[in-house]
């Protein structure tokens, strides 16, 4: 075969595979392969941990004088002088119990303040609506029931009223429905005299006028009408009071009575004020529970109108807010349960113990003193804008320069309550022990501190470039339909790596447009 033919076909051949390739690689890139404009991040779960950063020095310790920062009743003492402790040890606690209810109490408003937020994200459903109509109408029922019975109370109060003037008292006045009763036994004083009879005569106004006012209204009546003569009553009552009292002056200065008359007219009198007195209650009752009810009525109308409205961008910021406060009222009941409890923060010797058992502590007041078996602590200025996060017994991990690549452990076991101002900045001295004593560490070395405030386990995080985070609120953009649009999250805490847990908007393995590379 001629070699060059031979070579002539190879060459045909190479030049059709080239071809085909190079067809092929266009229909991908152009039709098959197309370059997704946006990178992802993924939402992990796993732990999270908060922490405050500070820097402090090592400082040698000769002794501890620990007390409670917050008053309560000792509740039990478990270290007497002379004991040797070890970190960790409980000295004495506080009372509780009050405490733990608050604790209870504060986990609820959060879950009642979780559920009207989420409530409000989801908008109303037909069932709410529903149920706020029937609470309406439930409501509207029972205040018209209220009207109803409020015929019978009017008469029955004017009949108890009538029968302590005219029946009950009828032997202390002749001539009583005249315009000049007289009073049937003497006096030494004249003028509570004139005011018994005087009085006497005006009670028998007041009840014939309330009588006529009585005559026009029935359990038909338009609420104002009811609403007019149950005040009118009160005022009618006062007038029988005013009767009464002169009355009682009366007896009191009566100068011919045998002492057998004088005891029933005190029993008849004490009969007319025990009528009066029910008569003025349930009228004041009925009164009470109107507007009681008046007031029930307006805030089912209100939240029907809410419903019936939805919700509005404020409206769930706002409530988001009230989440987070009673969280932070949580936090702040279980911080004052975690301080209530006064551990040894170090190995050591009680020498002094002034606590004891149903005694009132003092908040700042030495309740036990320590000599420590380690050598030192480290002190540290925490700034006001992190203090609120510390509390005693907090695990602490810090470095030392002079120890370069080692870790050391240690508590928060003090927290200084006045504050240090450095530079015109406020801060908090908090004393930190170590864990294990080490002959290397000497006085005045520096030490970096992170303080663990908040751990989170299964917590769904992702990083905080993330995050969109505007005056609408906190959001992440994701892909649906092919769009990216954004949804609205609920944060946690945050860790030093800038990783952020996410309470609530996303699920474990979602994708989330990575918007800090965009």
């Amino acid at each position: 075969m001629n070699p060059f033919k031979r070579f002539g076909k190879t060459k045909s051949i190479v030049g059709i595979v080239v071809l085909v390739l190079i067809i092929f690689g266009i229909y991908y890139f152009a039709f098959i392969r197309k370059a997704s404009p946006y990178q992802f991040v993924t939402v992990t779960q796993g732990a999270i941990t908060e922490e405050v950063s500070v820097t402090g020095n090592t400082t040698p310790i000769q002794s501890l004088d620990l007390g409670f920062q917050n008053g309560g009743i000792i509740a039990s003492v478990n270290k007497a002088v002379g004991d040797q402790v070890a970190a960790g040890d409980v000295l004495e606690r506080l009372n509780t119990s009050d405490l733990e209810a608050q604790l209870a109490q504060a986990q609820a408003n959060v879950d009642a303040a979780n559920a009207q937020l989420q409530s409000l994200q989801a908008g109303a459903q037909p069932a709410d609506i529903q149920n706020s109509e029937a609470a309406l109408a439930g409501g509207q029922q029972s205040l018209a029931n209220m009207y109803a019975s409020a015929e019978n109370t009017l008469n029955d109060s004017y009949t108890k009223a009538n029968d302590a003037v005219r029946n009950q008292l009828s032997a202390f006045f002749t001539s009583a429905e005249t315009n000049n009763p007289q009073i049937t036994f003497s006096v030494s004083n004249s003028q509570t005299l004139n005011n018994a009879e005087s009085e006497r005569l005006r009670a028998s106004t007041e009840l014939n006028l309330w009588q006529s006012e009585l005559a026009t209204v029935n359990a038909s009546s338009p609420s104002s009408t009811l609403d007019a003569a149950l005040q009118n009553a009160t005022a009618h009552l006062s007038v029988i009071k005013a009767f009464l009292n002169s009355v009682s002056q009366a007896i009191l200065l009566e100068a011919n009575l045998s002492p057998a008359t004088l005891n029933t007219y005190n029993n008849q009198l004490t009969a007319a004020n025990n009528e009066f007195t029910t008569a003025t209650t349930n009228i004041n009752t009925t009164i009470q529970n109107i507007a009681s009810q008046k007031i029930t009525i307006q805030q089912l109308q209100a939240q029907l109108n809410l419903k019936l409205a939805g919700s509005t961008v404020q409206q769930i910021a706002n409530q988001q807010a009230q989440v987070e406060a009673a969280e932070a009222n949580v936090r702040n009941v279980q911080v004052q349960i975690n301080e209530a409890t006064l551990a040894s923060p170090i190995d050591g010797v009680v020498t002094v113990q002034n606590a004891k058992v149903g005694e009132i502590a003092t908040p700042g007041t030495t309740m036990t003193s320590l000599i420590s078996n380690d050598d030192f602590e480290v002190d540290s200025e925490v700034p006001e804008t992190d203090i609120g996060k510390i509390s005693i017994g907090q695990t602490v991990t810090m470095t030392i320069d002079a120890f370069s690549g080692e870790t050391f452990a240690g508590k928060v076991f003090y927290i200084d309550p006045a504050q240090t101002d450095i530079s015109g900045v406020v801060n908090y001295t908090v004393k930190v022990s170590f864990s294990k004593p080490d002959p290397r560490i000497k006085s005045g070395l520096t030490v970096n501190l992170d303080i663990q405030t908040q751990q989170q386990n299964n917590a769904l995080i992702l990083p905080q470039y993330a995050i969109i985070q505007s005056d609408q609120g906190t959001f992440v953009d994701v892909i649906q339909n092919g769009k990216e649009v954004q949804v609205p999250v609920t944060l946690g805490i945050q860790d030093q790596s800038g990783n952020v847990q996410i309470l609530s908007g996303v699920t474990k393995g979602e994708q989330v447009v990575n918007i800090g590379i965009k």
